[in-house]
């Protein structure tokens, strides 16, 4: 499969945020999201092609049994099926970082974070017509948001939030799941790549998910890093 990075950091969002973790980022998406942070690997993909017993050796590498699959789009990968069996045969932990647009179909996962894209995610003139009605059509697939929560072990569901009205979006579409929802299982993110974007628009969602049980997610690698890659 095409890797666009492997590299070993805490994990910067969810539930497991600040835990040791090595990332896996596959190369290739289904999606165009406008504000994307991994451009390299969703709009202009890049990589270097890898066999999963490759893969597995850089992973050994790291004193770590935490693993997160992310992209891009992971599960658009050829070969992901195998590397998270392969992973789990080892006893790692395995994080799936995905949009859920495409169904799991007994992956091997301890932690689905499932980041259905909000309107605002719409890809800009930059993208023809075509991407940005395959972009429309994909987005969100209430069907596989619901397939994804039944079938991992655990869950979570990772929103990026830009304003009051993204919230109002994303519970329309929680309910469209007919899936009986703890609010502690859905997280909100503040949009932004900068530690003042993020911190803009920290009071209001704090006020927020505090007002209706939903969880306040930072993005550490922001606030540690910056923006940039191997982090």
């Amino acid at each position: 499969m095409l890797i666009s990075e492997i590299f070993y950091s805490l994990q910067g969002e969810g539930q497991l945020a600040g835990v040791p973790s090595v990332f896996v980022r596959t190369s290739g998406c289904n999606l165009r999201c406008n504000w994307c942070d991994t451009p390299y690997a969703s709009w202009n993909p890049e990589g270097t092609p890898m066999e999963v017993e490759a893969i597995l050796a850089e992973v050994k590498k790291h004193p770590t049994k935490h693993v997160v699959l992310t992209g891009g789009e992971p599960m658009v990968a050829p070969g992901i099926h195998e590397l998270a069996f392969q992973l789990q045969e080892r006893n790692y932990h395995i994080t799936i970082e995905t949009a859920a647009t495409v169904r799991p179909r007994g992956i091997a996962c301890d932690l689905a974070s499932l980041s259905p894209k909000l309107a605002h995610s719409a890809p800009d003139t930059r993208l023809d017509d075509t991407w940005r009605r395959k972009h429309a059509e994909l987005r969100w697939q209430p069907a596989v948001v619901a397939d994804w929560m039944g079938s991992a072990r655990d869950y979570q569901l990772k929103f990026v939030v830009s304003s009051e009205a993204d919230v109002t979006e994303l519970e329309d579409m929680l309910r469209e799941t007919d899936c009986l929802i703890p609010p502690s299982k859905v997280l909100l993110m503040p949009e932004g790549v900068t530690v003042e974007a993020l911190r803009a628009k920290a009071g209001w969602l704090g006020e927020l998910c505090k007002a209706r049980g939903y969880r306040y997610a930072p993005r550490l690698h922001i606030e540690l890093y910056g923006n940039k890659r191997g982090t």
